[in-house]
């Protein structure tokens, strides 16, 4: 009974209570970092300094630095969670939404930037230089899923939908890269793909060569 009076204090504390939320999610994030650091991740760019941006997909530092061109990943990651989790559990308070779409956050992050995951991306991909994120990296890939979460609550589906379809363009325009193209590479890789991100083969030519595939050969 004593258990059972201590729950219902604490979900009654915490439904009236904002910061308990905030506490957990900044919880969740330090926790993430301190397992990534005992897994033997560096805390910052192995350069020495940390960048607000860093523009080159493909150098040395990306992942490295607090935002790259791949943190428009993790926003729409927060748009995706917010959208299941609305859709599945809809009487759900949205700060305890919140604090699940971050345990999922932080889940992938550390499997992202465990070795099976590592040598995926980098015999799959055409990050050949890939050896994971750095702590502080995956600590604001998290923050940008944040910042998608709160957008798809705020705004309206039509924009978010228009926002999504932007970010996914024109990170494959910038970078040859996004999301959609990582989950495939992942799951089903080519080396189609591969060498168009590699800037072998010409974007026409791989949407001529994708289109004969579907219409002429055999599955």
């Amino acid at each position: 009974m004593k258990l059972k009076k201590r729950v219902r204090d604490f979900k009654k504390y915490y439904e009236n209570n904002l910061w308990v939320s905030i506490a957990i999610v900044i919880l969740l994030i330090l926790s993430l970092g301190l397992i990534e650091h005992y897994a033997g991740r560096l805390l910052i760019c192995k350069c020495g300094y940390v960048s607000l941006w860093y523009n080159n997909a493909n150098g040395p530092g990306n992942s490295q630095h607090l935002f790259d061109w791949y943190s428009f990943s993790h926003i729409i990651h927060g748009i995706i969670f917010f959208a299941i989790l609305s859709l599945l559990f809809k009487k759900m308070p949205l700060r305890t939404k919140l604090i699940i779409a971050v345990i999922i956050e932080c889940a992938w992050e550390g499997l992202e930037n465990s070795p099976i995951i590592i040598n995926r991306y980098r015999t799959a991909t055409f990050s050949l230089d890939y050896y994971g994120d750095s702590i502080i990296n995956s600590i604001f890939d998290v923050i940008s899923m944040i910042v998608g979460f709160i957008l798809a609550f705020k705004l309206k589906k039509w924009h978010i939908v228009a926002m999504v379809i932007f970010m996914e363009l024109f990170t494959l325009y910038m970078i040859r890269d996004n999301l959609t193209l990582n989950i495939i590479n992942l799951i089903y890789p080519t080396e189609l793909i591969k060498n168009w991100q590699s800037a072998a083969v010409p974007l026409k030519e791989v949407i001529k060569i994708t289109i004969f595939n579907k219409l002429f050969l055999p599955l």
